[in-house]
């Protein structure tokens, strides 16, 4: 079966911060023998049977051994020149080191690097007890991705005195009393600490792998096997556990959110805030300390068989750590993902005396449940299904328009881009594929009539990459529709997933899986959407950095091309309403306030990033934050991908769980400008367009 997804993610190698107490020897991490043989077997595809195959040399050997760098260290303040120029004289061994099936290479370079987060986090925590003068004017670099790595000791320990010292600053600024950023700071770089001496033989290779994979393509990718299955459970929004969020809190798993109707929240015997202090399977199984415990490694022992029992021991979150504790005893059972499912608003937009109702359907990713559609499942969950049955609760709230809400949508099943398409198209030709042997493929969707065929918007972001911007540029290219916001992510490549257990017959799980890119894609018009995105028809202003995120930010990304457009019919005019649409949008936005408002953040925002340093000097930073207090006084929340609200310097689990409750919920209840302004111009397309047929 052939899996199609967007793939956005980032590996990150440490918190920004750390401190230590006395602790013991690092562990010394060494590779697995099943790893070696994974690296050697993903190799034989990787070179042989990609879109773009790449030989395993030398030349190759250096890009891996730069990325692995990189991951380690992506703002140089870990390693000095003399360790990049010792890894470097090795870094055309690599190729040789897989080759063989010995990945001693890789992990000694990673056990050098967990050496220098102890080193820099214990000198973070010895900077605490001096304190700091920030009557003095210097600054602090945050942008140090491509800066020179530090030559000497001394010229590291100035860049982590300037680090500590803007922390300390931040949270000065915010209110807080010398003790308390002490307390504060010394907690946060210990827990960095910690996860150095957490880090097991799979982490290791799992950020080996990355580096190798991401060098052939940006997109192709290798999963072990916990991030296979997380890969499964999003995929099919379900997953067979006890229904709790989880989050790791002062060393204690937390209980962050009951997922409604699951087994937790049904039993009445936890709550929020409750810590998980152990757990035990069966009904009688002996319960296993769990404190300190990885919280990946928790959450395993907490999923498990349907019907079977787990054992928690429950800190309540009203105690102390010295409090009593108890046991309880949930039974598993499968639990729906409703927040990342397609989900519906409706929303009133006003134009002088006439109300149109817009209904907003909300689409986090293109999942589909495979395991229940080939086992023959009719009511297996997807994507096109949950929201074919909005679009029809839609029709019966008399929606005026849909906008198809795609933001941060980062791909999914290639079959729900297709079925989706044609709840809006009907029957005809969706996305064409080019192999790696030149053939052309063309992907339709069968549906006899489309589901709606009023008028309808797509709402779209740099982070909407993948099936995201199949659905928009289909939707685009038969004039269905109006697309709105900023160009898309660019990602015009199809990966399949390749079980390497089962290419190896291997009886129990240990290789994990390879996704390999094989195809890329083309709209029905000809162009693809590799590189470019897809263009909005309405742009609508943009936080994002283009030269940092996104395809064109991927130095080995394909190119942009075309092929022949494939055979369609056009399905609507919104070309001749378009400069209408156009028109409209920048009156309304001119004498919008909030819309203005966030033009301004988001240029302020700009000018920070292309600034890259911060004044640690404390009379100039309070000079600017009363600036900004004063731009936002009098203003009311909105929901512009700018952090709302006076900035208190803590890390999200440095806060009381109430508190950041309380911020996530103020996020999402903001008003949500850009939303607003793109469900006005369906409105406004609704009323340049025929009635829609019902």
């Amino acid at each position: 079966m052939r899996r199609l997804y967007g793939f956005l993610g980032v590996f990150l190698a440490i918190a920004t911060s750390a401190h230590a107490l006395e602790t013991g020897p690092l562990p010394v991490l060494a590779p697995l023998p099943q790893q070696g043989q994974a690296a050697h077997l993903s190799s034989q595809f990787l070179s042989r049977f990609g879109y773009k195959p790449v030989p395993l040399d030398d030349a190759l050997s250096v890009k891996i051994m730069d990325r692995f760098i990189k991951s380690l260290d992506p703002d140089r303040m870990l390693f000095l020149q003399a360790d990049i120029d010792k890894f470097n004289a090795d870094n055309t061994k690599i190729d040789d080191a897989i080759s063989r099936e010995d990945l001693r290479l890789p992990f000694s370079m990673f056990n050098l690097y967990e050496q220098r987060v102890v080193d820099r986090m214990t000198y973070a925590r010895e900077l605490l007890k001096k304190g700091f003068d920030f009557n003095t004017e210097e600054s602090y670099s945050f942008l140090r991705d491509k800066a020179p790595w530090p030559q000497t000791e001394a010229e590291i320990d100035d860049l982590w005195r300037k680090r500590v010292k803007a922390d300390w600053l931040r949270l000065k600024l915010a209110g807080k009393a010398d003790d308390a950023i002490r307390d504060t700071l010394d907690k946060r770089y210990q827990n960095s600490l910690d996860r150095a001496y957490k880090y097991k033989s799979e982490d290791v290779f799992q950020s080996f792998m990355d580096a190798y994979t991401t060098s052939i393509d940006p997109h192709t990718d290798y999963f072990g096997a916990t991030a296979s299955a997380e890969f499964d459970i999003s995929m099919k929004l379900s997953l067979v556990g006890i229904g709790a969020v989880l989050q790791e809190r002062d060393d204690y798993t937390t209980i962050r959110e009951l997922v409604p109707g699951g087994p937790a929240q049904l039993s009445g015997k936890l709550a929020v805030g409750d810590r998980i202090v152990g757990v035990g399977q069966g009904a009688d199984g002996p319960i296993k300390e769990v404190v300190g415990t990885r919280l990946d490694e928790i959450v395993q022992m907490i999923r498990g068989a349907k019907d079977s029992i787990v054992r928690l021991d429950i800190l309540p979150a009203e105690v102390g750590a010295d409090g009593g504790h108890h046991v309880i005893s949930l039974t598993r059972d499968k639990i729906s993902l409703e927040k990342q499912a397609a989900r519906k608003t409706l929303l009133s937009v006003k134009d002088g005396e006439t109300t149109r109702k817009v209904g907003v359907i909300t689409l986090p990713a293109f999942y589909e449940d495979f395991e229940a559609r080939r086992k023959g499942d009719k009511d297996y969950r997807s994507a096109s299904r949950d929201v074919a049955k909005l679009i029809t609760e839609l029709k019966q709230d008399n929606a005026d328009g849909i906008l198809i809400d795609l933001r941060n949508n980062g791909g999914g099943s290639l079959a729900e881009a297709i079925d989706l398409t044609g709840l809006f198209i009907g029957k005809g030709p969706v996305v064409q594929q080019r192999d790696a042997g030149g053939k052309v493929a063309v992907e339709s969707d069968d549906l006899p009539a489309p589901a709606w065929t009023g008028p309808v918007g797509v709402l779209i972001n740099r982070g909407s990459a993948s099936a995201s911007e199949i659905f928009a540029a289909a939707i685009q290219d038969y004039g269905r529709g109006v697309i709105i916001g900023e160009p898309s992510f660019g990602k015009g490549t199809v990966q399949t997933v390749i079980n390497l257990d089962q290419v190896a017959h291997n009886a129990k799980p240990k290789f994990g899986e390879l996704k390999l890119t094989i195809a890329q894609f083309f709209r029905v018009n000809g162009g693809t959407t590799q590189l470019r995105g897809v263009t909005p028809d309405v742009a609508l202003p943009t936080l994002s950095d283009p030269k940092t995120f996104g395809e064109a930010s991927y130095d080995n990304a394909l190119p942009w091309t075309q092929i022949k457009p494939a055979n369609y019919k056009t399905e609507g005019d919104i070309a001749a309403v378009l400069p209408e649409l156009q028109k409209r949008h920048e009156a309304r936005t001119k004498d919008d306030r909030d819309f203005q408002r966030l033009l301004e953040d988001i240029n302020e925002l700009k000018a920070q990033r292309e600034k890259g340093t911060l004044s640690l000097n404390e009379s100039e930073r309070r000079k600017e934050l009363e600036a900004q207090v004063k731009r936002s006084k009098s203003r009311e929340q909105i929901n512009d991908g700018v952090d709302p609200g006076q900035d208190d310097g803590l890390q999200a689990n440095e806060r009381s769980l109430s508190a950041d409750l309380a911020i996530e919920n103020a996020r999402k209840n903001a008003k949500d400008v850009l939303l607003n302004e793109a469900s006005a111009v369906v409105a406004d397309q609704a009323a340049l367009q025929p009635p829609m047929q019902k």
